[in-house]
């Protein structure tokens, strides 16, 4: 059937509720929205399902969600009675839909004879990680659409190691998925009843003080650093604020000030927008705060808390945006020095990262002894290679990070965390405030002794079937005919992620690496509708490395402009 006839179907499905049928009728002569929301379904992968809220099969709504928590269910089913009994984690952000979609997947768990433990109000990313683990849960489902605009969400599943899905399990659930025809086929019990019966469980606060007392010992200077350092710190409305300002009290942080506007979650995020702390638009009213406080750094979290942005002021009082790949190299640099110095990292001890990010990051392992292992992007790779050393004992992983400021040290969570992160960077900026020293400072001491390595990210926005499609050709014009050289500056190598590369599994990614070190890499968003163009360079002063990020740039963009 075309995107047209399946629009009728499900217009005239009783089956489906009020809220369905009117938004349906709402865009009876709108041919441009009803292909958009019906020339696909959305597919179930590595990220779970992600999409702008709504009517349609290629929307997040209760229907689509319930097929997903079906397929998942079936998918434990298949892993056997202890599987089932072992039960599933569900947690939950502040946007819309989030609450529900949880305890729909909660009903549709058990009736089909699963356990479920879902929190009893929004929480952080991480903590559905660490509940996974701490109740030896078979499963978890995050529903939060992470940074996207209110007008989307998500559905992240987790399986028994508490790190998100891989190919194995995406594969199953995507493939009962296809199988699951009608939404009258999914099977449901209500939400009170399943408690009543004992297949749903609240979870216990304990476990939340658990996982704080897990972050706070994470701790690696606290008598040696300046309590009084001035922090700004926004949630954007989002989940992170009562974690985040908690552990940071129980440091003996003094002076933290929250942002009032962006306090209290909002799925509006009407202070923000799109509350991408990538975006240093997200800074705006951090930055208005800081100014009237003096505040020495700004953090924020995204609105499910697993990623962490971060300005500095500098010595003019200006607050600077620090991205992902520097906050990454000043954490390594941090974690790795003082622990190398306190003579307690692990022995063969590993930091894990992207092949997308920067390598600043390794060449500081590599001075403390700490090997650098590369993965794809996403964290549900990063953790993966953290989960094979828990079996093999071969590595030790310590930290691991992705230049999209996402970052993880330690090992009692398989995810990315804004919580631990936050205070880490409050810490280790403590401590060089101590010594009279910001992280603009620390930042020119690493260029000066590692080199200056530079880097840039662009993504370009193509929504909609055309937008797919043209993200297509630009790819297979990328391998089809790669550029060769910059100026001076030749290529020495192609990697070509899509059939995989040596034990890397596939990815639509190519990485092109110069006889200089520097290098670009080209992919669709997994998450997004975008293409990201990565670049990043070495030179022998810090303009050299801008200007070769500039020419780079203008070509790779030229080229990309020129496939319609």
């Amino acid at each position: 059937m075309n995107y047209k006839e399946i629009y009728n179907q499900w217009l005239h499905n009783d089956f489906f509720n009020e809220e369905i049928k009117k938004d349906l009728i709402s865009i009876k002569d709108d041919e441009k929205e009803i292909e958009d929301r019906f020339y696909k379904v959305l597919e179930f992968g590595t990220a779970g399902l992600r999409g702008k809220l709504g009517a349609g099969t290629n929307r997040m709504n209760i229907y689509m969600v319930s097929k997903a928590a079906q397929a998942l269910a079936y998918t434990i089913i298949d892993h056997g009675k202890e599987c089932m009994d072992r039960g599933v984690v569900l947690s939950y952000d502040v946007r819309y839909k989030s609450k529900e979609f949880a305890e729909l997947t909660c009903e549709i768990m058990a009736a089909n004879g699963i356990k479920s433990y879902i929190y009893k109000g929004i929480r952080p990313t991480p903590m559905c990680s660490y509940a996974i683990r701490k109740l030896n849960a078979i499963s978890g489902v995050m529903v939060t659409a992470s940074h996207n605009p209110k007008e989307y969400n998500g559905y992240k599943a987790y399986w028994k190691e508490g790190s998100q899905i891989l190919d194995d399990i995406a594969n199953s659930i995507s493939s009962h998925m296809e199988k699951i025809k009608n939404f009258e086929d999914v099977k449901r019990m209500p939400f009170d009843e399943a408690l009543e019966k004992g297949f749903v469980k609240y979870i216990d606060e304990k476990l939340e003080e658990d996982y704080k007392k897990e972050v706070l010992n994470l701790t690696i200077n606290d008598q040696n650093i300046d309590k009084d350092i001035k922090v700004v710190y926004t949630p954007l409305n989002g989940v992170g604020n009562l974690p985040v300002r908690d552990v940071l009290k129980r440091r003996m942080f003094k002076n933290v000030f929250v942002v009032k506007e962006q306090e209290m979650p909002d799925p509006e995020f009407t202070t923000v927008g799109y509350p991408n702390p990538e975006d240093k638009k997200a800074f705006l009213y951090s930055e208005a705060l800081g100014k009237e406080k003096n505040a020495d750094i700004l953090i924020a979290t995204d609105p499910d808390s697993d990623r962490l942005a971060l300005e500095v002021k500098d010595k003019n009082g200006k607050y600077i945006f620090v991205n992902g790949n520097r906050i990454g190299a000043l954490l390594s640099y941090y974690i790795f020095s003082q622990r190398h110095k306190l003579n307690n990292l692990p022995k063969n001890p590993v930091l894990i990262k992207s092949i997308v990010t920067g390598d600043l990051s390794s060449v500081i392992a590599k001075k403390y002894g700490v090997e650098t292992i590369e993965t794809l992007t996403g964290f549900k790779n990063i953790c993966g290679k953290e989960n094979e050393y828990d079996i093999t004992k071969e590595k030790n992983y310590v930290f691991g990070f992705e230049e999209s400021i996402g970052f993880c040290y330690g090992t009692f969570v398989r995810d990315k965390d804004a919580v631990s992160s936050a205070m880490m960077v409050v810490e280790m900026a403590a401590y060089y405030k101590k010594l009279n020293k910001s992280l603009l400072d620390v930042l020119e001491e690493i260029y000066n002794e590692f080199g200056f390595y530079n880097e840039r990210l662009v993504s370009v926005v193509l929504e909609g079937f055309e937008g797919q499609e043209r993200i297509k050709r630009m790819m297979e014009d990328f391998r089809k005919n790669p550029i060769k050289e910059f100026k001076d500056i030749k290529l020495e190598r192609t990697v070509d992620f899509k059939n995989g590369y040596l034990d890397f599994p596939k990815q639509n990614c190519l990485k092109y690496h110069f006889d200089d070190g520097s290098w670009f890499a080209l992919r669709p968003s997994g998450t997004e509708p975008k293409i990201k163009l990565y670049i990043y360079t070495i030179g022998k002063t810090k303009e050299q490395s801008i200007e070769k990020l500039d020419l780079i740039e203008k070509n790779c963009k030229e080229k990309m402009n020129k496939v319609k």
